[in-house]
């Protein structure tokens, strides 16, 4: 059913070339011997992993789904999810870019980024099982005691336990501050949490023997609205104090959600009875703990869309080499045959350089967010710490929306490459379709993701983050303004990033007046942007790929066919985005609601 070959030479291209993390890694202590030798082993054994032991199970555990046995409260997952969890454990993927304090092997998250795209090319909904744990891990190790740490990160880290995130409830979803569930004090520190929780990815399966889930909810008299969450670690099995099973918790599974894709992971309605407890962080300030894994969430969920986009467009591509339909315009291409291929026609490849653009901008960008936050967390410059940390909070939300946007349009493209085949289940491209439209929606909306990025990260600090960001760009356009080679990539790069600055600043100023406008423009906004960091990092891409073509490896002249598909083709909805952000709030908000 279908194939999924790791694109290891682009990712070796974006890793190496691009961003010369090893060159990166030099200046992090923790990262300084990691080499390029250690990071091609690493993507060369993920990409046998993924293909060998995840890709396998993808089709069939979508058919399969979960099964929920109500009485017991247990979920089973599809067949083979379980003992290819026992694989990816066994071969320390867990563990790969935890601390070795807590048993880790310390390597850089950028490389774990790609392993992780691999993963979700191959099996977005097992990837899952063990994804959302590594949020857990961070949110612990940034926030958790030091016997919440000596206890609970050595099983996330080695993937004994795995974890989850409990905030949506069935009347609130991102407006957290109407959450409801309870937590009530104990005498021994401990707390009972009662409340229900939906949407819950993961949170009940048989992979793993433990299940740690952090828990929003309310201590009593609590403040009302966001300022009043406080944050839970609530495990399934109570663990003892040497780390062993202990008893069960009441916080079980009513029921798994009925979704239109991603079947193989279990959605779970969850409800607590009085499950125990253990406060992380300060009450009240749930939130700004919860923050951590929620971040790493949406960055985890741009990821899933990229290896969405990379498999759909390399199964797209290997039907259009082989499905014989009509004659190519142009004259006949397969005299041999009855028909021509399918990617003789001009729509088709279109379709198919789409896919092939948007994986490959998504690839450069993801990478390049993931090293900025080794740089967040090890660099030993302050000032270098906190500017990586505000460029990854001003991107974070670009991962999620833009990626996913892209993917959506891909997935789309590459069913449709298939004709009537691409929506019959046993070719396997109407699964990413499906899959791929859920990422758009989990993880905060993108429409939330969009307010996220123009109102809070971008107008409340009067665009300092996004200045910064544009310094960077300006400076490349600069250097390269006079290279006639790179105008037809420099010239719409230093044309949008002037538009943006704009753009930026009318919005601002409209908001002075009316607040809507920020609602108005955000979702082309944010696309708009998502296209000055595509451009940045294409107009990069093709420097190296002009300086190396003349080697006669076909990879570089393969690379400057997409970057200049991607210029113009894709690149241009900008116009088209601006005049919509341009707009205003008018007329979306002059019709009555009674008249819609």
């Amino acid at each position: 059913m279908g194939q999924y070959v790791a694109p290891i030479r682009d990712m070796q291209f974006v890793l190496h070339e691009l961003l010369k993390v090893e060159e990166k890694l030099k200046e992090l202590p923790i990262h300084a011997e990691t080499d390029a030798d250690i990071i091609n082993q690493v993507l060369e054994e993920g990409a046998k992993f993924t293909s060998e032991v995840l890709f396998p199970l993808n089709h069939s555990g979508d058919r399969e789904g979960c099964h929920h046995d109500a009485a017991a409260k247990t979920v089973t997952t599809p067949k083979g999810f379980k003992e290819a969890y026992q694989q990816y454990v066994e071969g320390g993927w867990a563990a790969l870019a935890c601390d070795p304090e807590y048993g880790g092997q310390g390597l850089p998250i950028v490389l774990n980024n790609s392993f992780y795209e691999m993963l979700n090319s191959a099996n977005q909904a097992w990837t899952m099982y063990p994804g959302l744990s590594h949020g857990a891990y961070e949110c612990l190790k940034e926030h958790g005691t030091d016997e919440q740490k000596r206890l609970y990160l050595p099983k996330l880290v080695s993937g004994e336990w795995t974890g989850t995130m409990c905030l949506t409830e069935p009347h609130c979803g991102t407006d957290l501050g109407m959450l409801r569930s309870k937590a009530t004090p104990n005498a021994d520190g401990s707390w009972d949490i009662t409340g229900a929780k939906i949407f819950i990815s993961a949170g009940e399966h048989d992979m793993a023997e433990n299940i740690l889930h952090l828990v929003l909810a309310r201590v009593p008299d609590a403040p009302e609205g966001s300022k009043g969450i406080s944050l839970f670690l609530v495990p399934k099995f109570i663990p003892n104090a040497d780390g062993s099973i202990g008893e069960r918790n009441p916080i079980f599974c009513g029921a798994i959600e009925e979704k239109m894709g991603i079947h193989g992971n279990s959605t779970c309605q969850m409800n607590l009875d009085g499950a125990k407890g253990w406060i992380i962080g300060q009450p009240n300030k749930g939130l700004n703990a919860m923050f951590v894994f929620m971040n790493a969430a949406r960055l985890g969920v741009g990821v899933q869309s990229l290896g969405l986009t990379e498999v759909a467009y390399q199964n797209a591509l290997v039907y259009a080499k082989d499905r014989l339909q009509m004659r190519s315009l142009s004259g006949v291409k397969n005299p041999e045959g009855p028909a021509d291929p399918i990617i003789v026609h001009p729509d088709v490849r279109r379709m198919l350089l789409t896919g092939k653009a948007y994986a490959e901008g998504a690839r450069a960008f993801a990478s390049y967010v993931a090293l900025q936050i080794d740089r967040e967390l090890h660099h030993p410059d302050e000032e270098v710490r906190k500017e990586a940390g505000d460029e990854v909070a001003l991107l974070t939300p670009i991962i999620k929306a833009f990626i996913t946007d892209n993917a959506w349009i891909a997935t789309s493209d590459a069913m449709q490459v298939y004709g009537g085949h691409g929506y019959i289940s046993e070719w396997g491209m109407e699964q990413y379709v499906r899959d791929a439209r859920i990422n758009l929606i989990y993880e905060g909306t993108n429409t939330v993701q969009s307010l996220d990025l123009l109102g809070r990260k971008i107008l409340m600090d009067n665009g300092a983050k996004l200045r910064k960001f544009g310094e960077k760009v300006r400076a490349f356009v600069e250097e390269n303004g006079t290279d006639e080679a790179m105008s037809e990539f420099i010239t719409p790069l230093g044309d949008l990033g002037e538009k943006l600055t704009k753009l930026t600043m009318e919005i601002g100023m409209k908001a002075f007046q009316n607040q809507d406008e920020v609602g108005a423009a955000a979702v082309p906004y944010l696309r708009v942007a998502g296209h000055l960091v595509y451009s940045y990092f294409f107009a990069q891409m093709a420097k190296i790929a002009l300086e190396k073509e003349a080697s006669g490896d076909k990879f570089y002249t393969s690379k400057l066919a997409t970057i200049r598909f991607y210029f113009g083709r894709l690149y241009p909805e900008t116009a088209t985005l601006i005049r919509q952000a341009r707009s205003g709030a008018a007329n979306l908000m002059a019709l009555d609601a009674d008249l819609f």
